[in-house]
Order: structure tokens, then sequence, then C-alpha cells
């Protein structure tokens, strides 16, 4: 029995441990709601975003992500309210992240605003144990988990202006064994830690040109810190092309086009600098984000993050 178990484990964990932790993103300066909920609203209009995420491809059981997020500030108050969904496909498990987010933000100076946040999750995860194929499928001990149920809450600051940010945020403070046979943890969701921050300079004075810088860092116990740094450029407050490194781990290309004054589509592509890079062709990443405006059609105040 303990041989059969020591199996399962092994089998579980190569296909898990090749995983983060928490979803990850390469354009995650798009995708702050997910991370920070102090992030909700702060755009001052109501705002749309889609991703999918395909990583490693080729190889077999990769991850798979899928988010859904919405967020807009209440009227004129000092309130913002967001809501999420993100979908993990990794090997044999589906999760699935559903998440309320409420913000208060202050005004600290003539251009910045902090924002305090709340999240509420609520994690369903399911376990196909049959997609490992088990020597005895028909042990006890190998089940499936269907719609396992486990909540969540999490907290974040976000310091911005509408030139530059910088937030710290845990999404998720309680930890969570989402296999367990009574005596041994297979995978546990750890407690992460973000830290990012991010700035937009004008590289000409008719403001045609702008690079943005951003940094992202994430700290979580008994893995390695991850640093993702990227460099944008963006033309004419339209085109964006840049680059990013995720430290000893991939470099990615992204672009992105403001296709009108609500619509932004974002593309990225990921290559792995670790042996990984051998057994898949990279991973690709997509979004879309549509933005409802009350004056005029028009942001009153052009954001780029």
């Amino acid at each position: 029995m303990r041989t059969k178990l020591f199996s399962f484990v092994i089998m579980f964990v190569t296909i898990v441990g090749f995983a983060q932790q928490d979803s990850q993103f390469t354009q995650y300066m798009y995708n702050t709601i997910n991370i920070n909920p102090a992030y909700a609203g702060s755009r001052g209009a109501l705002s749309v975003f889609g991703l999918y995420r395909t990583q490693w491809v080729g190889l077999d059981g990769a991850p798979e992500t899928s988010t859904f997020s919405v967020n807009t500030p209440i009227n004129n108050s000092k309130l913002g309210i967001g809501a999420s969904l993100v979908n993990d496909k990794i090997g044999p498990t589906n999760e699935n992240n559903i998440s309320v987010d409420l913000s208060y933000t202050v005004q600290t100076s003539a251009n910045f605003k902090l924002s305090f946040g709340i999240k509420g999750t609520a994690n369903i995860f399911n376990l196909d144990v049959s997609k490992l194929n088990p020597e005895d499928a028909g042990d006890p001990q190998f089940q499936d988990l269907d719609n396992k149920f486990s909540p969540n809450v999490g907290a974040g600051v976000y310091w911005h202006s509408d030139k530059a940010y910088i937030g710290f945020s845990v999404p998720n403070f309680i930890e969570t064994n989402r296999y367990d046979d009574n005596d041994v943890a297979i995978f546990k969701d750890k407690i992460n830690y973000y830290l990012m921050a991010g700035y937009v300079f004008d590289l000409d004075k008719y403001q045609y040109i702008k690079f943005k810088p951003a940094v992202l860092t994430k700290m979580v116990e008994g893995a390695p810190l991850q640093v993702d740094m990227s460099a944008n450029f963006m033309f004419y407050d339209k085109f964006v092309v840049g680059v990013a490194y995720r430290w000893s781990a991939s470099l990615s290309a992204m672009v992105g086009f403001q296709i009108t004054d609500g619509l932004y589509l974002g593309y990225g592509y990921d290559r792995e600098t670790t042996n990984l890079n051998n057994y898949n062709s990279g991973s690709h990443e997509i979004f879309l984000r549509y933005e409802f405006f009350k004056k005029n059609g028009k942001m009153t105040t052009p954001r780029f993050f």
C-alpha cells in the first residue's frame, strides 16, 4: 500500500511540480486585479478583461489558464468593486477561483491616491485520478476529487497616479491542502506575497513615445524568489511593443494595440531559459480589455496600466 501511495505521489508531483503556486502571467501589469484587490476601480471606468494562456506548448499536462474579470468605481464614492474567475488546468487537475474584490481609496497628494482592498475567494478543485494511470485504479486511496470547495481571503494596498504605481498584496491568507490522504499533503496551496511597481516615462516633448518599465516580485515559502521585469514602449498611445524577463526562467516578447478608445488587445510569447525549453515550444498569452466611459466615450486622464 505504501509503495502504491508513493508511486501516486511521484506521478502527481511530476505534473503539478512544474506549475507555479498561483497562476502566472507575462502581462501582469494589465491583469493586476487577480493578485491585488486594491486595484478594483482604480482605472476610473467599468473595465472588462479576458485572458487565455497556454503554457509550455507540446508538454503533456502543461498548464492552461483562462481568466475573466470586471471592476469599476462606485459612482463618485471612494469605493471600487470587482469580480473575477480564474480557471487553471494542470495535468489531472482543474481548479476554479471565483473572487469578489472591494477597495477604498484616499487622496494622498495632488497626483497620488492610496487604495486598500480586500478579496474573498471560493476555490473549487477537481482531480481526475484516471489521467495519472495508477497501477490499481480501484484502490480506495486513489479517489477522484469532485468540486472540493475551500474559501479564502486576501488583501492588498495600491499607491498610484496616472503615471506610476506600487502595490503589495497577499491574495490568499489561508493555506489549503488540495489533496490530503490524512497522512500526506500531496499538494498544498501556500501563501503568495506580491510586490509590484511601474512607471511611465515620456521620451519626447510631444509625448508620442512612452517607456513603461515594470517589475513584479513573488515570494512563497519553499520556492525560489520569482522576479518578473518588463520594458514596454508605447507609440502615439496606440501601439505597444516590449520584452520581459522572468528571473532564471524565461524571456518574453509582448505587443499590444489600442484598437479603439475602449478596446485594447495584447499578446505575449514566452520562451524558457531552462532545460525545460527542450521539451516545449513556448507559451502563448492573449488578452482583451474593454472599458466603458461616462464622459464623451473617453477616459478623462489616460491610464497606461
